[in-house]
């Protein structure tokens, strides 16, 4: 594992080689509770499909990235995808990626998309959100209950991922269930995307329906959806061969 140094905080990356070097960069942006380790083998069998260079990182509070300095706002999506992306791009020297996010990341990847139409080449989504739906609510008070319920492996779980899985957790069901998320919504910059986008999201994702990608086709005529059956909030890892086809 390596780290990189972006505006003085360490932030922990893996760079998967690929034969091609006339191919774009893949550039994977983790879930909620995500982290370079929580991909797994996905991003190698990607890397390998494609040909292309892959980038898989951890964000502050993840993995084993710097703790995060401050508790997160309704536009911490906002501040990942306009603030600390762009300069991490930089700081390895990545130009004109690929980004492909999953749930929170798919959602910076579309925000760093439409709000630098000129340096990203594609997009690729995986059950991302575009705005608060009561069932992505509903899911997350399920998950607190169960991280707090006695005998759940949910801590033990993501133990093995990050450093502080009790802050990881807590960051993430905070923000999402406090009062002042409601209201976030980024449908209004999917207009600005300029470049291709592929959308996947499971039939039976327990954090999301439909609405959320279709929302994307919506706005851009250049979106590809793929919905998967038998499929839930992770789809690169409920169906990794489709997905990676896809791709």
């Amino acid at each position: 594992m390596s780290f990189v140094d972006v505006d003085g905080q360490a932030l922990e990356y893996q760079l998967i080689a690929a034969p091609r070097s006339d191919r774009p960069m893949l550039v994977l942006l983790h879930e909620g509770l995500g982290s370079v380790a929580l991909w797994r083998d996905f991003p190698a069998r990607l890397a390998q499909a494609t040909a292309c260079r892959t980038l898989i990182w951890s964000r502050l509070g993840h993995g084993d990235s710097a703790a995060l300095v401050a508790p997160r706002t309704p536009r911490y999506l906002h501040e990942e995808a306009l603030q600390r992306l762009p300069p991490l791009l930089r700081a390895l020297a990545i130009e004109r990626p690929v980004l492909v996010g999953h749930s929170d990341g798919g959602s910076i990847a579309l925000l760093h998309a439409a709000a630098c139409p000129d340096q990203v080449r594609g997009v690729v989504v995986l059950a991302p959100h575009e705005f608060v739906e009561e069932k992505a609510l509903l899911g997350i008070r399920l998950a607190g209950e169960s991280y707090a319920s006695t005998g759940s492996d949910w801590r033990r779980k993501l133990a093995r991922y990050h450093r502080d899985p009790d802050a990881v957790f807590q960051a993430w069901r905070d923000i999402w269930l406090s009062p002042e998320f409601r209201a976030w919504d980024i449908r209004d910059c999917l207009p600005d995307i300029r470049c291709p986008v592929l959308a996947i999201q499971g039939e039976d994702d327990e954090y999301a329906t439909m609405r959320q990608i279709e929302c994307i086709a919506e706005a851009n005529a250049a979106v590809e959806l793929l919905r998967l059956a038998d499929c839930r909030h992770s789809p690169h890892r409920d169906k990794p061969q489709a997905v990676v086809e896809a791709i």
